[in-house]
């Protein structure tokens, strides 16, 4: 894979290092087991290996679209009320994305028994989930309309994040492409009729507007998510790059409730630049390593 990083002798053990502890922060500590599982069980897929719900998914622009992605998501106060409620994203937010990602992966790349048990088991916590904003409005995760929404707010921020910092960038039709395939999932899930190119995918977003607003658990997830991650020290410039990247994707009328500043010039010179380096870095040292290249030269 090209990652843009040159081969400088003793960079392997770092890559090496980097990988490890990425790939353990978001597939957790059975994350190869799981892997193997995955790639290597033999059967049909969803998705064949041309779909580019493969591309997208596969690629490191989802660390920054899964950011935005959560971000938006929040300014649905339903949505945000069974997050607080029910999710432990502050006490437990590693174990969180671990399962969003294994889920993501599961019904990407693996079999489709394996896709179909996997939503399942989504499908059978969203059924407990359910309770009170401090509002009082009802909410219930199971509801199509409550998913359509997670649904079309992930979508949208996995196609932008891709579209600015994939590696392998698409055409409009295979990005349409990206959201039939995603739209197969949603489905599964209990989605009625979800978008199925960006038109409609854009269509949606509109129309769940006039119910979106800032509540102050979003503006409380939005501190965590941006100012307070439980991260190392070390590790904290690298997430400030990933969460500009983040919130420079966001449009204005999701950036302002969530009173998230909007820098202009800044966005404009510095935010791609650095998106695109942290997620070459990521993606180099994630890739998997070259295969060894036996010798030729003879004995002796």
């Amino acid at each position: 894979m090209e990652t843009g990083i040159p081969n400088i002798p003793g960079l392997g053990v770092v890559r090496r290092r980097l990988g490890t502890e990425l790939f353990a922060r978001v597939a957790g500590p059975r994350g190869q087991a799981t892997r193997t599982r995955i790639h290597d069980t033999p059967g049909p897929r969803w998705f064949g290996p041309d779909r580019p719900i493969r591309t997208v998914h596969g690629d490191a622009s989802m660390f920054v679209g899964g950011l935005r992605a959560l971000l938006l998501q929040s300014l649905h106060p339903l949505a945000m009320a069974a997050v607080a409620g029910h999710s432990g994203y502050r006490g437990d937010p590693w174990g969180r994305l671990q399962r969003t990602s294994t889920f993501l992966a599961v019904t990407t790349f693996g079999t489709a028994e394996d896709a179909r048990r996997a939503v399942e088991r989504v499908r059978a916590v969203h059924r407990r989930v359910h309770g009170t904003t401090p509002d009082g409005e009802e909410y219930a995760a199971s509801d199509p309309h409550l998913l359509g929404w997670v649904h079309a707010a992930e979508v949208d921020s996995f196609l932008r994040a891709h579209r600015r910092y994939g590696a392998r960038r698409l055409d409009d039709a295979a990005y349409d492409g990206y959201v039939a395939d995603a739209a197969r999932v949603a489905e599964a899930l209990g989605v009625h009729d979800p978008p199925r190119d960006q038109a409609e995918l854009a269509a949606r977003l509109d129309g769940y507007r006039p119910e979106l607003r800032a509540t102050p658990q979003a503006r409380d997830a939005a501190r965590f998510l941006l100012l307070h991650p439980p991260l190392p020290w070390v590790a904290r410039p690298p997430y400030a790059v990933l969460t500009a990247a983040a919130v420079a994707l966001l449009p204005r009328w999701a950036r302002e409730p969530l009173r998230l500043p909007h820098l202009p010039v800044i966005e404009e010179i510095a935010v791609p630049p650095a998106g695109q380096v942290l997620t070459r870095t990521i993606r180099w040292a994630m890739a998997p390593p070259p295969p060894a290249v036996e010798s030729t030269r003879p004995d002796g």
